[in-house]
């Protein structure tokens, strides 16, 4: 399958090397040139624009940020749709409303063209060296045709559902990431207060039941929140306000994971 990859961020540019690698003819397009050249070494051709990329394309592969950049890398006269032919389908890796995703498919639908949202978690790292998890919605022959696509850079590919399906798991789990960000933070402050030192502290809660990835990424930081806060808090803070839209319009219940999540937003943007 003809690859095109769009998204070439320090998670994104990791996909692309390993779906390059794995045999697929790749097409990149950035919009920042640097970004190429680091995959020169690759063997990907380089498209001019995203119809461009989309013409040599069946599948394209978005991983940019959010739901705007989503739409206009898909949508307007030099966009993704204007040259994807019919049969194609555009896979979105991006973290973006369920919404975003219906509403694209269906000005795909009228020519002939799939969706498939598939969020991934784990960070470049586990994208560089195979392991992503990789949560996709959509119907399931369109699916299966990305499959020897995603298994290039995923540990595990979930199918969870309908189109949109994705983008919920990969919300609560970023949800409940944020969540656990607030419990191991204020933990390091009351050890501290307590007499612990952090770094001892964190050695041992890595060790124990406490264990999580958010405890893990902020454990060797003595269980400050700063570093991640300057790098991080507007992405999670948008995802956290997405699952708090779909629960609102649900009528879900938002539940403790909600009013954790958000109380570490808050200690976050007090980092600021």
């Amino acid at each position: 399958m003809r690859v095109g990859f769009i998204g070439l961020g320090s998670q994104g540019a990791p996909m692309a090397r390993r779906i390059a690698a794995a045999g697929h003819p790749t097409t990149l397009w950035a919009r920042r040139s640097e970004t190429l050249a680091a995959l020169a070494d690759t063997g990907a051709a380089v498209a001019e624009s995203p119809a461009a990329l989309a013409a040599a394309s069946d599948l394209v592969c978005l991983c940019v940020v959010g739901d705007a950049d989503v739409t206009q890398v898909v949508e307007g006269a030099e966009g993704v749709l204007s040259g994807l032919t019919s049969g194609g389908i555009i896979a979105i890796h991006s973290t973006v409303h369920p919404d975003t995703c219906r509403e694209i498919a269906l000005l795909a639908a009228q020519q002939g063209v799939q969706i498939v949202d598939a969020p991934v978690s784990g960070g470049g790292q586990a994208a560089a060296e195979g392991r992503l998890l990789v949560m996709v919605g959509g119907e399931t022959d369109a699916v299966d045709r990305c499959r020897p696509v995603f298994d290039s850079y995923a540990g595990r590919v979930e199918h969870l559902g309908a189109l949109g399906a994705g983008q919920v798991a990969k919300l609560l789990n970023n949800l409940l990431f944020t969540a656990n960000l607030a419990t191991a933070a204020s933990t390091f402050t009351l050890g501290k207060e307590l007499g612990i030192d952090p770094q001892r502290l964190g050695a041992i809660l890595s060790d124990g039941t406490a264990n999580s990835f958010a405890l893990s990424t902020i454990a060797p930081l003595g269980g400050s929140l700063e570093v991640l806060a300057a790098h991080a808090d507007g992405l999670l803070r948008k995802d956290v306000g997405l699952i708090g839209d779909l629960a609102t319009r649900a009528a879900a219940q938002r539940g403790p994971v909600v009013t954790v999540a958000e109380a570490a937003l808050a200690l976050m943007s007090a980092l600021h």
